[in-house]
């Protein structure tokens, strides 16, 4: 074995990490510029925020409390300091929030979307790199703000084709949550182990049912892949308090808060956080949102230990295969809450703050299975051949012209000949082949091939004479290029929509 061959890198990629091919990204891309419009249409404004970190600004505040580290890349740079990749797009915001002070515009707003990182275990669909869309208001503690992102959800999976019925956001508030867990002793003084711990069982409620929550309160969970999950210990009495609490859900947001007033009882948080969902559920109805697109839902807790009032969480109703072959509904596609306390970490002064995340990996594979939007529909450059290679400044000429007429164009850059050539515009799904051979120089002409004409006579036509009565491709004099290249175009969109 030579050296060479010795240092010869492994091509691999990292656990929980992935390519994404063309199609992908473009329809991603579709999808991301309808959230924006939405998201512009209701005042929010871009920011970016960098995917570094330092770590003290994300540790804490991450779901795995009783491990400060737990769940981020991290690393130490030159000077000793810990950095990390931002874990969500919430904890950068509030980081800059602290930074420019009074120099921000308050309430502001502001929307992001970028990718996020975390280090757990991957599994089917679940990746340590994924993109979130997130917007929030800061400087405001109106329920009208978290009220505002509700509708604001609701109006994007519709923009999106999601029609209603198909999906519900639905609202719960932590205080209430605290003020049941004060009624079990587990109040904000208690053990905020345990107090995580439990709010993580709760969240997991739709994906492990309320037998796989009542293990994780007890004494834990053991998956099929003989992973054990360390559960919260409560007692029998303080696990029936708290599945009734998330079972608290009825047919209407006026019944579901009643019930949470009886099961607050006493204390003046939950009592608090049920006058607050109050407020929002009044705000959305006299906005025409009614109780099948935003849904007081106790069973809402979101896992992350920054929440401090309302929580909300997209959920898609529709019903869809899991990887065993069980039909089940697809589930949370976005989520979040009010975080009054994550700015005032750096600056020691509450600046309220409400924000929403969509899961945009999660929510493109659900868009797919409803067939809202294709990942191999997309054509691909109108394919200019190049037959002569002493000629090839004519080609690249007749590139750059369909390029400046708005017509996505790509001028061949290998060393095959013409047969090769019209294989690979086939790989390229090109639509169609310029062609400008010796003859059709001298004359001034050129060849225009309708390959996805031709595409479609290969499977219809199996006589040469009916070939012939169809013919794909057309000559034309070179001066009209740009005009016979819009005329096939528009030709295959009719046939399409035909």
């Amino acid at each position: 074995m030579t050296d060479q061959e010795e240092t010869r890198p492994q091509a691999r990629l990292p656990r929980g990490f992935r390519d994404i091919p063309a199609g992908d990204v473009r329809a991603r891309g579709a999808m991301l510029a309808t959230i924006r419009e939405v998201y512009e249409r209701h005042g929010f404004s871009a920011l970016e925020t960098p995917a570094i970190e330092y770590l003290d600004a994300l540790g804490k505040y991450l779901p795995d409390v009783d491990r400060p580290m737990g769940g981020v890349f991290g690393f130490q740079d030159e000077d000793g300091d810990w950095l990390a990749l931002r874990y969500d797009l919430t904890a950068p915001l509030a980081r800059m929030v602290a930074m420019a002070g009074d120099r921000l515009t308050k309430p502001y707003r502001r929307y992001q979307v970028g990718p996020v990182y975390r280090n757990e275990k991957p599994g089917p669909g679940r990746f340590c790199e994924f993109f979130q869309f997130d917007a929030d208001t800061v400087g405001t503690p109106v329920m009208a703000a978290d009220a505002e992102l509700t509708m604001m959800v609701s109006a994007t999976f519709e923009a999106l084709g999601i029609p209603r019925g198909d999906y519900v956001v639905r609202v719960n508030n932590r205080k209430v949550l605290s003020g049941v867990l004060e009624a079990i002793g587990l109040g904000e003084d208690g053990d905020a182990a345990q107090r995580g711990t439990v709010l993580r069982a709760i969240d997991k409620l739709d994906r492990l049912g309320a037998d796989g929550v009542r293990l994780l309160l007890g004494k834990g969970r053991r998956d099929e892949s003989g992973d054990f999950t360390q559960g919260a210990h409560l007692g029998e009495a303080q696990i029936g308090t708290v599945l009734a609490f998330v079972a608290a859900g009825a047919g209407t947001n006026a019944e579901t808060l009643q019930k949470l007033r009886d099961l607050v009882g006493g204390s003046a948080v939950g009592a608090e956080g049920v006058a607050e969902l109050e407020e929002i559920a009044a705000l959305v109805d006299a906005a025409g949102f009614a109780e099948d697109r935003i849904l007081i839902d106790p069973s809402v807790v979101r896992g992350l230990a920054y929440y401090t009032g309302p929580v909300f969480e997209g959920a898609l109703t529709f019903p869809v295969q899991n990887e065993r072959g069980e039909t089940v509904q697809f589930g949370a596609v976005a989520g979040g809450g009010r975080y009054d306390d994550l700015v005032k970490r750096f600056t020691g002064q509450e600046v309220p703050a409400t924000g929403i995340s969509i899961g945009v990996d999660r929510l493109l594979t659900a868009l797919v299975s409803r067939g809202l939007v294709r990942t191999d529909s997309e054509d691909g450059p109108v394919l200019v051949l190049v037959l002569d290679r002493g000629e090839i400044a004519r080609a690249q000429a007749m590139t750059a012209e369909l390029r400046a007429a708005g017509i996505r164009a790509e001028m061949y850059l290998g060393t095959s000949g013409m047969r090769a050539q019209l294989k690979y515009a086939d790989r390229r799904t090109a639509p169609i082949a310029v062609i400008e051979g010796t003859d059709e120089r001298e004359k001034g002409e050129i060849t225009l091939k309708d390959l996805k004409l031709g595409a479609e006579l290969a499977k219809s036509i199996e006589s040469h004479d009916k070939w012939k009565e169809h013919p794909s491709q057309v000559t034309v004099p070179r001066g009209d290029l740009v005009a016979s290249v819009r005329q096939m175009l528009a030709a295959q969109a009719a046939r399409q929509e035909g």
